[in-house]
């Protein structure tokens, strides 16, 4: 009886840990911070600035600094960024960065 219950709520938490993931990864756009940029990644807070999450940043996305291009090394922690996600072979990519320095 024991085991049954922990397996119920352990497949609860399951779905719903995957039902939010899935929500965050929905093509659209996405405002926040820069908190780091390393290894072709992209950690940035959300709007509120409470939560953090990264995206991978592949080599043919554009990123923009103040309207010029740039370059995703040149994001610096605190920069307000918007990033634009699409949908792609079933999967969600980031196509755009900008960010705002001013």
């Amino acid at each position: 009886m024991v085991r049954r219950t922990f397996v119920a709520v352990a497949l609860v938490a399951f779905v719903a840990f995957n039902g939010v993931a899935l929500a965050e990864e929905k093509a659209g756009t996405h405002e926040g911070k820069v908190v780091k940029v390393a290894d072709g990644k992209l950690t940035m807070t959300d709007k509120e600035g409470k939560k953090e999450h990264t995206h991978a940043i592949p080599a043919d996305a554009k990123v923009t600094v103040d309207g010029k291009e740039g370059k995703l090394e040149d994001l610096k922690a605190g920069t307000a960024v918007k990033v634009t996600t699409e949908s792609k072979d079933k999967k969600v990519v980031v196509t755009k960065v900008e960010a705002t320095t001013k």
